[in-house]
């Protein structure tokens, strides 16, 4: 996208809350059932059967509004959406048009570089969801699994505060890491628990009026909403540049192609038909209701990560990594200790060295073979200089392979720092009588030479030998002291 112009992207995020049941029926609220066997009655609109509405999924959707210190309704309705698909089986959807139990809130959105930005929510809706089409089950056939219809959804609306793919990724990464502390979704993107509609629209730079817009349908992951809305910005703009309108429609994200198509003309509120729900009353919650919700919120995203960097002295960039996840952040604060003191170094440990072989693994951190107090222990090891960085890479496999107590590996596997200065010197005093010529030439001013030495002293004591007095001594040995 070129300087001239500015792209303004807003945000619809269907959050499925973590109930036991739908949030009009008694029918479970899981995942990986059989196809349509957790459809009742209610979920599928039989005459005759009326919903009910779940408390939970209201606790919940209050929970949420307090979290990003919104307006959170005292009374709220919920009315039918009028459409037809053949995986809404009543032909509508019960949804809150006119009365969303959350109202104006804000999210603060940390970026990569270190940055912030406040994000405008608009208001935050309970729905149930509809079935699901299945595709690729039958040749030339679509099959329908109802088993989603009824769950329930907090449909959360930001403003156009929105101008990068990658802030609109941060968005979406943000308000998913919330309601996992939150404890109201899980957060499995892979199994629908949260998609992402992006509205996109293109404007020249420094104009006010906002462009036509598209709406691009059900991501399911950070980096496809942010591939997605790159596309669809460029296709806009080339649009524009070339003198062709933009069209206001739905339209899907083709992953494989990593392009967007369209699906429908853009759908308004009209085009729905909503009226209140005449079996549903009004939801009218009291301040006792807010208050007693308001004593379970956990600490939240935004003031761990402020207090990571201030009580542990991270970075901006560490505190946000290791806060996105909640078990992550547990993790590292177990880590750590009571007196975080060596916090950088199990910081790096955890988004370097653990990351990596989890993700190798398939694992959550929740399962990692290394506990948290066994990379604390063995961050301290290498503190003490008991271990070098490289012994404690020898470590961490062996814990990693099942083994238990760092300190019974390093001493099973002769592993502690030689930190015995008669020994070292005598060994360093042979390894540099051994190579005259690369002695003289240190001392004639070829400094990188040091490393050489180093290495040969690192190799003969199979890195055990302590690096920072290893170079104190074969400098006093090479005669030349700092």
């Amino acid at each position: 996208m070129n300087a001239d112009w500015e792209a303004v992207i807003g945000l619809e995020i269907h959050v499925q809350l973590a109930t036991q049941s739908k949030i009009f029926s008694a029918a479970a609220n899981q995942f990986g059932a059989p196809p349509n066997s957790l459809a009742c009655p209610v979920d599928l609109g039989l005459p005759g059967v009326l919903p009910v509405l779940n408390e939970a999924a209201v606790r919940m959707a209050v929970k949420f509004g307090l979290a990003i210190g919104a307006e959170v309704c005292e009374r709220s309705g919920f009315d039918r959406k009028n459409y037809f698909y053949p995986d809404l089986p009543k032909g509508y959807q019960i949804s809150q048009l006119a009365a969303p139990i959350v109202g104006p809130g804000r999210l603060e959105v940390p970026l990569d570089d270190g940055a912030a930005i406040d994000v405008r929510i608009v208001r935050a809706h309970l729905e149930e969801d509809a079935g699901k089409s299945i595709h690729d089950a039958y040749a030339g056939q679509t099959g329908v699994d109802l088993n989603r219809a009824g769950t329930p959804l907090l449909e959360v609306v930001s403003a156009p505060d929105l101008h990068t793919p990658e802030q609109a990724s941060a968005c979406f990464r943000q308000l998913h890491s919330l309601v996992r502390y939150l404890g109201i979704c899980d957060g499995d993107l892979s199994q629908g628990s949260m998609r992402c509609d992006a509205n996109v629209s293109v404007r020249p730079q420094g104009q006010e009026a906002l462009g036509e817009r598209t709406e691009i349908k059900n991501i399911n992951s950070f980096r496809f909403v942010e591939k997605a809305i790159r596309f669809e910005i460029d296709r806009q703009t080339d649009r524009l540049e070339a003198g062709l309108p933009v069209l206001r429609e739905t339209r899907l994200y083709d992953a494989a192609k990593d392009e967007t198509r369209p699906m429908r003309g853009k759908e308004f509120s009209d085009d729905y038909r909503y009226f209140p729900d005449p079996d549903l009353l009004p939801v009218v919650i009291d301040e006792a209701f807010i208050e007693a919700v308001r004593t379970e919120l956990p600490e939240l995203p935004g003031a761990r990560r402020r207090r990571f960097r201030e009580e542990f002295g991270l970075s901006d960039y560490d505190a946000s990594w290791l806060t996105r996840e909640p078990e992550v952040a547990d993790y590292f604060e177990a880590a750590t200790g009571a007196d975080g003191s060596d916090a950088k170094r199990i910081a790096n440990w955890v988004m370097g060295e653990l990351t990596a072989k989890l993700h190798r693994g398939g694992l959550s951190i929740d399962a990692s073979p290394v506990t948290a107090g066994a990379l604390g222990r063995l961050t301290a090891r290498i503190n003490d200089q008991t271990l070098s960085s490289k012994t404690a890479k020898i470590v961490f496999d062996t814990l990693w392979a099942g083994a238990a107590d760092v300190d019974e590996i390093i001493k099973a596997q002769g592993l502690r720092q030689m930190q015995d200065s008669a020994e070292l010197t005598a060994l360093i005093k042979d390894i540099v009588a051994g190579h005259p010529q690369q002695a003289e030439q240190f001392r004639a001013g070829r400094d990188k030479l040091l490393g050489f030495f180093v290495g040969r002293v690192m190799k003969a004591t199979g890195g055990k030998a302590n690096p920072r007095r290893v170079n104190e001594l074969l400098k006093e040995a090479l005669g030349k002291q700092e």
